[in-house]
């Protein structure tokens, strides 16, 4: 599966403009939950996706259903 292109944000919690991508994380056996990762490692909020950092699943809403289709017509 291609990997989805990285996407520019203005994030609020750190006052600049980001890179985020969506990702999989990694799990023994399986597949993980998807996440919004993004590049700015300093925030206190890295890898969280939970408020007060704004990255949600639906950022990439149209990406997700995009797989979606994808693993149905499979």
């Amino acid at each position: 599966m291609r990997r989805t292109p990285a996407k520019s944000f203005q994030c609020e919690v750190v006052s600049e403009m980001v890179s985020i991508t969506l990702r999989r994380s990694t799990v023994i056996g399986g597949s993980g939950k998807l996440f919004v990762q993004c590049s700015e490692l300093d925030c206190q909020y890295v890898g969280a996706n939970e408020p007060p950092c704004p990255l949600t699943l639906d950022l990439f809403a149209a990406e997700i259903q995009e797989r979606m289709e994808q693993r149905r017509d499979e």
